[in-house]
C-alpha cells in the first residue's frame, strides 16, 4: 500500500474518533447515570455545551442519536450498535495494553486513543493473543 494511503486512513479515522467517543459516552452515561445530558458530555470531555451542541448536531444528522431540548440525548438503533462495536473494540485494545505489561493508568490513556486507529484485522489478532496467552 502507498504511504499515501497510510495517512489518508488515518485522516478518515480521525474523522470517526470524535463521533465514537461520544456515542459510546452517551452509552457509558446511560448505563451508569440513566441519562445522558449536554452538560454530562461537555464536563466528560472538558470542552464547552456549545462544542457539545455542535457534535451532537452532527450525530443527529447521522442518525446516531435523538435530542430534545431539555429532555436528554437518547441513541438510535444504529447508534447503540455503534456504541457496542467501539466499546468491545475499546475493551480488546485495553486488555491488550494490561496484558502487554502497560501501567493501568497509562493504558487506560493510551487505549483512548488506539482503539479508534486499529483496523479490523488488527482487533482480530489482539483477540486472538488475549484469548491465547496466558493471564
Amino acid at each position: 500500500m502507498p504511504k499515501h494511503e497510510h495517512f489518508k486512513r488515518v485522516r478518515q479515522d480521525h474523522q470517526t474518533e470524535l463521533v465514537e467517543d461520544y456515542v459510546e459516552e452517551i452509552a457509558h452515561l446511560h448505563s451508569t447515570m440513566g441519562e445522558a445530558r449536554a452538560s454530562d458530555l461537555a464536563e466528560r470531555f472538558g470542552v464547552s455545551t456549545a462544542a457539545v451542541s455542535k457534535v451532537i448536531t452532527r450525530l443527529k444528522r447521522d442518525g446516531l442519536v435523538i435530542a430534545r431540548p431539555y429532555r436528554g440525548i437518547f441513541l438510535t438503533e444504529s447508534g447503540e450498535t455503534l456504541a457496542k462495536r467501539v466499546a468491545i473494540r475499546h475493551a480488546i485494545v485495553l486488555d491488550t495494553l494490561r496484558r502487554l505489561g502497560v501501567p493501568e493508568e497509562i493504558a487506560r490513556a493510551d487505549s483512548e486513543g488506539i482503539e479508534h486507529h486499529c483496523s479490523e484485522e488488527t482487533v482480530v489478532a489482539m483477540r486472538r493473543f488475549l484469548d491465547n496467552s496466558p493471564t
